[in-house]
């Protein structure tokens, strides 16, 4: 069985990460059986980053390589139908959401309004987790934010440059169940993700302010829920 290390669960959803817990949404919509742990060293995984996979021998870090590996090994037919445009769109979403993963980060780790709440939200949930522990994560995410460059810009630099994605994903979503359609594809995954870690979180950023004010983020962060939710649907 295929065993998933990932970050925390948090405000009800199977990870706080949203890479981690987009390979719990592809696992389940393909339906592959497997266990997930939680932890928060990553100090063994690949990369020292979360999250990653377990599969017999075989260790993969990063959850497009993840999806990537368990596509071929389990000849998932999940995406054989994108056109080549579509594969271009797939791959811009991907990229896009790339870039809000910091103003996401950014959003709980830095902001001095919502990092309480968030460190207050990890504690209540996990006691074993201490304010130590996490007042040197937050210190490792703030130099991570500067060396990356979202950190050097102004807070609200920082979240217009979330908007402007979030915008963007909203539209290439549209009025369909889906981005390409009826169907969901792998990219779908990386969407349920990203948006049910912005709109379930009880953290009123301006982020979440924009993702509960979309009719359509809003229906599929709700359709999706049993895809991402820490209770595994039945």
């Amino acid at each position: 069985m295929i065993t998933l290390y990932t970050y925390p669960h948090l405000y009800g959803l199977a990870d706080n990460n949203p890479y981690g817990l987009k390979v719990v949404a592809f696992l389940r919509l393909c339906g592959l059986p497997y266990q997930q742990k939680h932890i928060i060293d990553a100090h063994d995984a690949p990369r020292r980053q979360l999250p990653y996979i377990l599969d017999g021998s075989t260790v993969i870090g990063d959850s497009d390589l993840i999806i990537a590996y368990l596509i071929t090994q389990h000849r998932l037919s999940i995406d054989d139908d994108l056109s080549e445009a579509e594969r271009r769109v797939d791959h811009m979403i991907r990229r896009t959401l790339d870039n809000l993963y910091w103003i996401m980060s950014f959003s709980r780790w830095s902001d001095d309004r919502f990092w309480p709440l968030f460190r207050s939200q990890l504690l209540n949930t996990h006691p074993d987790l201490t304010e130590a522990l996490l007042e040197a994560a937050r210190e490792y995410n703030l130099k991570r934010y500067y060396f990356q460059g979202i950190g050097r810009y102004d807070r609200d630099q920082v979240y217009g440059r979330g908007l402007a994605d979030l915008n963007a994903i909203a539209g290439a979503l549209a009025d369909r169940p889906f981005l390409f359609g009826d169907t969901p594809h792998s990219v779908d995954t990386a969407l349920m993700g990203f948006l049910p870690n912005i709109y379930r979180y009880e953290i009123d950023t301006a982020l979440r302010a924009f993702v509960a004010a979309q009719p359509n983020l809003v229906d599929f962060c709700r359709r999706t829920a049993p895809l991402v939710s820490l209770a595994q649907p039945v």
